[in-house]
């Protein structure tokens, strides 16, 4: 008696792919940056795992905004933001969101208040 696992196996990918492509099209989510963006400069932007990379925590989210558009448009070089940029497909609307995001955070950076 023929198996019918590799039957059933091949029908779920046949349904399967075009959801899949579907999502690597839309390229990855935004926690998906989020995260891409923490690897480097740590979770919430505040400490990145090289001295030579920035804190991005605190900065003002227009700063933020400028200098992921001058990455992505090779107005700026480096080529791991490059890399980076070009793998996470940001938009517009995604490089404003990520300025905002990063512009709510608490920076070490940030002058002590007077108490």
């Amino acid at each position: 008696m023929t198996s019918l696992r590799p039957i059933i196996l091949a029908a779920g990918l046949a349904l399967a792919a075009p959801a899949m492509a579907a999502e690597e099209a839309a390229g990855p989510s935004f926690d998906q940056k989020l995260a891409a963006c923490a690897a480097c400069h740590g979770e919430n932007g505040a400490k990145p795992i090289m001295a030579e990379y920035p804190i991005i925590a605190g900065q003002h989210a227009d700063y933020l905004a400028a200098a992921l558009r001058a990455y992505r448009d090779g107005r700026r070089n480096n080529a791991v933001m490059a890399s980076q940029l070009q793998a996470l497909q940001l938009t517009d609307a995604d490089i404003d969101r990520l300025g905002d995001h990063f512009s709510r955070q608490t920076s070490p950076l940030a002058a002590a208040k007077a108490r």
